[in-house]
């Protein structure tokens, strides 16, 4: 199966607590609940589109908490969101968790465990934000689609999905939107090593 990254991100590229004030205040951030201004329903159409792909979700340590905490709460069997995440299988990468709450969820260990996931036969597996779990498999070249919604808003401050030393990679744009709310949804797919030249010379 395809692994899917999909990620918030602010115009200066900060990944950190899109959805409530105190969703990761690590750091000193104090701009938690930024997306929230911008929700629309081309992000409510588009994000129920893509949970109706997956066939499971591989998430980090922390956004799995975050979403242990609130979707077994959320009960309603149409919920296009809480149908998928309460019954589909779950993986967290984790090397602290050793018995998760969460039904139907497995703990993974690395990059070897995640890749042998990738190989088995199925549409999509879904992370969603997990920064430091997405960092770590775009190097290792284990996403094959980033679904990316920009937002028109600069915060100058936390954690970014493109944070210096990340492996060199080109991307090919798929697809892009604008939504009413000014927010950009782009998709891109690996396009191997970028490329280079030089302005100075004849082509």
């Amino acid at each position: 199966m395809e692994i899917t990254l999909a990620v918030f991100l602010t115009l200066d590229g900060v990944m950190q607590g899109p959805g409530m004030p105190d969703e990761d205040r690590s750091g000193g951030f104090e701009h938690g609940g930024w997306q929230f201004p911008y929700a629309d329903k081309e992000l409510y159409r588009a994000t129920a589109d893509w949970f109706a792909r997956a066939d499971g979700f591989l998430l980090g340590r922390r956004t799995y908490d975050i979403f242990a905490a609130y979707w077994p709460t959320v009960t309603d069997p149409d919920d296009p969101i809480a149908s998928r995440l309460n019954t589909l299988p779950k993986y967290v990468v984790s090397t602290t968790l050793d018995e998760p709450g969460w039904n139907n969820t497995t703990v993974v260990k690395g990059v070897e465990e995640v890749a042998a996931l990738r190989s088995r036969p199925g549409r999509e597996l879904q992370v969603h934000g997990s920064g430091r779990l997405a960092q770590t498999l775009l190097d290792h070249g284990l996403i094959d689609e980033l679904r990316l919604w920009t937002y028109p808003v600069i915060l100058g401050s936390g954690k970014r999905l493109f944070e210096p030393g990340r492996v060199p990679a080109a991307l090919r744009l798929v697809s892009s939107e604008a939504t009413g709310s000014g927010s950009v949804l782009s998709v891109y797919r690996p396009a191997g090593k970028p490329a280079y030249g030089d302005f100075t010379r004849e082509a």
